[in-house]
């Protein structure tokens, strides 16, 4: 399958004000003339909406596909302020983006800090208080329960009080190395994915940033209990593709979710790292495609 390439997605990219904040977004409508339910697609830290390009084509198959740079993220603002990039606030911003699509009802894939998203959104949609057209939502890697997160050393150096340092000491060198090792052995970025990943993260100085955005981590702790009693209450409407060879989330983390989420699908792929829409496109896509639609 064709996919796109950076330069395409960069043009390719359209915009929404959400508050002071310039949210860039891409669409794409199912290839049954559009016809297909909305699918958000949430990303991750430290990276963009471009985690998707792989599976882009293979999910607009059969749905209408909406995938936003969160704020702070990729080709959107950047605002200096850490209240900006509360897991609250990111979710603001899907709903805001969806209601000026004019999207009510849509499923989501989601990965990484995009769980939490996930997760607040499926808590909304429990208590009512948004969220309400939400309806399956996959989850892939990423700190569904807290204490099985096993954050890299930059991402503990980030949340300390030396934290605005990892901007400065970051190098596109440095930045190689880490992110490699989230990898599976035999799925390792190129040269190439990784000066295009890097390239979104340095967008508009994004990398002197990059602390602020793990506002998440101190999210994930506050809002536990919440955001674990809606994934309970929704068993039936949620599964986890995990990549078993990811040191921060994987294995251990797909053992507790079958331990702790009995009714909930999930299926680990192994072989591969943290980025299993990257490593394992097609097995991916057909998992979450097949659960998706029945």
């Amino acid at each position: 399958m064709t996919e796109p390439t950076l330069d395409d997605w960069r043009r390719q990219a359209s915009t929404f004000a959400f508050g002071d904040c310039n949210i860039a977004y891409w669409t794409a409508l199912s290839s049954d003339g559009g016809s297909g339910r909305p699918l958000l697609l949430v990303h991750g830290y430290p990276t963009a909406a471009w985690d998707w390009h792989r599976v882009w084509t293979r999910l607009a198959a059969r749905y209408s596909l909406v995938a936003p740079d969160m704020i702070g993220f990729g080709l959107s603002d950047k605002p200096r302020a850490a209240a900006s990039y509360s897991i609250h606030r990111q979710a603001d911003m899907h709903e805001a983006l969806l209601a000026d699509l004019g999207i009510s009802e849509y499923d989501a894939l989601v990965h990484d800090y995009g769980v939490s998203v996930g997760q607040e959104l499926l808590a909304r949609r429990a208590e009512g208080s948004g969220a309400r057209g939400l309806g399956k939502v996959v989850f892939l890697n990423g700190g569904i329960f807290p204490d099985q997160h096993r954050p890299r050393p930059i991402q503990k150096l980030g949340i300390s009080p030396l934290g605005f340092l990892v901007g400065w000491l970051t190098t596109r060198e440095k930045f190689g190395r880490s992110f490699s090792e989230v990898f599976g052995p035999d799925t390792q970025p190129t040269t190439r994915e990784l000066d295009e990943f890097w390239s979104l993260i340095t967008h508009d100085r994004g990398n002197r940033i990059m602390h602020r955005l793990l506002h998440y981590i101190a999210d994930r702790q506050e809002h536990a209990g919440r955001w674990f009693d809606a994934l309970d209450r929704a068993q039936g409407d949620i599964g986890l593709i995990n990549g078993a060879q990811d040191p921060v989330s994987g294995r251990h983390a797909y053992d507790a979710w079958c331990d702790r989420l009995p009714g909930a699908r999930h299926h680990l792929i192994e072989g591969v790292g943290h980025y299993p829409q990257v490593d394992a496109p097609a097995e991916t896509a057909e998992v979450a495609l097949g659960w998706l639609s029945t």
